[in-house]
């Protein structure tokens, strides 16, 4: 099985979500869905990053990072073009 640690954006108000998940399709379906309360208010969601992990204890261990403050202005350096592209306004990208 694969394990799946994800980066969310929310289309209407630009705001981040990472989370984990072992089926992402299933995932992303559910948070665009209105399944998830904590995503809810912010729908829709593209998917613009992931990452896969052969051990669910690696992908954890990721996604608790990627939501600390060093992890998220690390994903921000990585993903620093796509954000700019889905931003035109100078938005602040923050996680929810």
């Amino acid at each position: 099985m694969l394990y799946y640690v994800y980066v969310l954006q929310s289309v209407r108000f630009k705001k981040l979500y990472i989370g984990f998940t072992s089926n992402i399709t299933n995932r992303l379906k559910e948070h665009n869905n209105g399944l998830s309360q904590a995503t809810k208010p912010y729908i829709p969601y593209d998917l613009i990053f992931y990452e896969t992990f052969i051990n669910k204890r690696d992908a954890k261990n990721r996604e608790k990072y990627l939501k600390t403050g060093w992890g998220l202005r690390s994903l921000k350096k990585t993903l620093k073009n796509s954000l700019q592209i889905e931003s035109k306004s100078a938005r602040k990208f923050s996680l929810f």
